[in-house]
């Protein structure tokens, strides 16, 4: 399955559910108290961050997307720090504000980057369903999917309204589901439970097909869509009506917190289908997300470029020979990340020793290296009938061997002109012993305020010597 991320900033999303605020004290612990034999936390720092379905739209707009939530807090300090965290973070906040009920806030006192002890301050909500149904009808016009972030905190009250609600208008419903009755999800393009929640519903699953079987057995009788397994270090199960299941693997290098980690699937999962992607390829990204995440502490959002860069490495595009788009897809996670971008260019047919020395001085100029080389029609019109030697997926793949090489790629004119206006580099590099304005694309890059570099070849080194030499024998 190839995986490439898709313009998220097209993608409208609506998050309906319980939203709460995660507090963290954080501070440093040297003594047991004389009270009681428990440790004495010095709180040094409170952050506070949004959490529940705030954490969903919080996810969702730190991918870029625009995301909408409509929820239930109290008239308190705890909502006026929810709403100013997320509209800050770009979020467009709908809030059912109850007087005399306490916004949920769970506070964890943490030391040393370990959790010690987790406060809970909750009531369930007297939501006014019928009022939430109105809000959430006014905001359905233009989005292209709905979320219900459901943590059963009584915010989601009317969920077959909902769902009604966004289905008669053609927009896919997405429920994280909570509870023993998941009837209230009927009619759901997805739900996303993870295996305790699952089994809860269906029963202990024996195995993988005894899993597929109750999945599909619950589809048919709740009428759904599709079905999400998530199942921690197993990876996750994708089920559809009529399709093979879809197993995917865990991702996680080191699994450091899941605080968090199904937010942070079916943000990505909504964001990812509100943006045009398929089920499959949106679930595959979800799951790389998931991997990102839990090796953070405490809840948290993973970045456009996080992602970026996970998907470079699942198509391994870190390194090596790359196409025009995956180059420009690694370029922008490189800038993102505040590297200097290095391209230079040529035939590089028989690769030899003065070659290697200018590529490692060239690479030396910023981060990354980009090597862009004539195909072989531009090497015959270049050096004439007989070359090049080597073909260019031969010519590609010696290049990328070498460690001063970050990125390969080719290119079919004459001269690299074109590739340069696309890939805008921040140095252009050329051996030689010619001038700046002799350098071919020099104006190009001179144009956007990058730099022109000439770099010496080694002396003797030379590929039409080296062919020359070969035939002479």
């Amino acid at each position: 399955m190839k995986l490439t991320l898709p313009r998220y900033d097209q993608a409208p999303v609506l998050v309906v559910g319980d939203v709460m605020l995660d507090r963290y004290w954080h501070g440093g612990t040297s003594r047991i108290s004389p009270e009681a034999p428990v440790p004495v936390v010095r709180v040094e720092q409170i952050e506070d961050r949004p959490g529940g379905a705030a954490n969903v739209a919080l996810n969702i707009a730190a991918l870029g997307a625009q995301a909408m939530l409509v929820g239930v807090t109290g008239a308190d300090e705890a909502a006026e720090s929810l709403d100013t965290r997320l509209r800050g973070a770009g979020v467009d906040t709908h809030f059912q504000r109850l007087p005399g009920q306490p916004t949920i806030v769970k506070l964890r006192v943490m030391s040393r980057h370990q959790q010690l002890l987790r406060m809970d301050f909750e009531e369930s909500f007297a939501t006014d369903g019928e009022a939430l149904l109105q809000q959430v009808e006014a905001l359905l016009e233009g989005v292209r999917v709905l979320v219900l972030s459901d943590y059963g905190k009584g915010a989601l009250q009317n969920h077959q309204a909902l769902i009604r609600a966004a289905r008669d208008r053609g927009i896919p419903v997405l429920a994280d589901p909570k509870g023993r009755d998941f009837s209230i999800y009927r009619g759901a393009s997805l739900i996303t439970p993870n295996l305790h929640e699952f089994e809860a519903i269906v029963g202990q699953c024996a195995d993988e097909s005894d899993l597929v079987a109750k999945g599909a057995a619950l589809m048919r009788e709740l009428e759904l869509g599709a079905l999400l397994v998530t199942r921690g270090e197993q990876g996750m199960t994708l089920l559809r009506p009529e399709h093979a299941p879809l197993h995917l693997p865990a991702r996680a290098r080191e699994v450091f917190d899941v605080t968090g980690a199904g937010d942070t699937v079916i943000s990505t999962l909504a964001a990812s289908l509100a943006a045009g992607e398929e089920l499959p390829q949106a679930v595959a990204l979800a799951n790389l997300a998931a991997s990102i995440v839990v090796g953070k502490l405490g809840t948290a959002v993973i970045s456009v470029p996080e992602l970026r860069r996970a998907v470079q490495r699942e198509e391994g595009s870190g390194r090596g020979v790359l196409g025009l788009e995956q180059l420009l897809s690694a370029i922008e996670d490189a800038r993102a990340h505040g590297e200097k971008i290095v391209f230079t260019n040529g035939c590089f047919d028989i690769l030899h020793a003065g070659h290697v020395t200018y590529l490692e001085q060239a690479r030396a100029q910023g981060d990354r290296l980009i090597v862009a080389i004539n195909d072989d029609a531009s090497v015959s019109r270049l050096k004439g009938p007989g070359r090049p030697i080597n073909s260019v997926d031969r010519r590609m793949a010696v290049l990328a061997g070498l460690g001063a090489v970050d990125w390969v790629v080719s290119f079919s004119e004459d001269t690299p002109e074109r590739l340069l206006a696309q890939v805008r580099p921040d140095v252009l590099v050329k051996g030689g012993d010619y001038g700046i304005d002799q350098v071919v694309g020099a104006e190009i890059v001179q144009a956007y305020g990058g730099e022109v570099r000439v770099l010496g070849l080694v002396e003797n080194s030379s590929t039409t010597a080296i062919v020359e030499k070969i035939r002479s024998k």
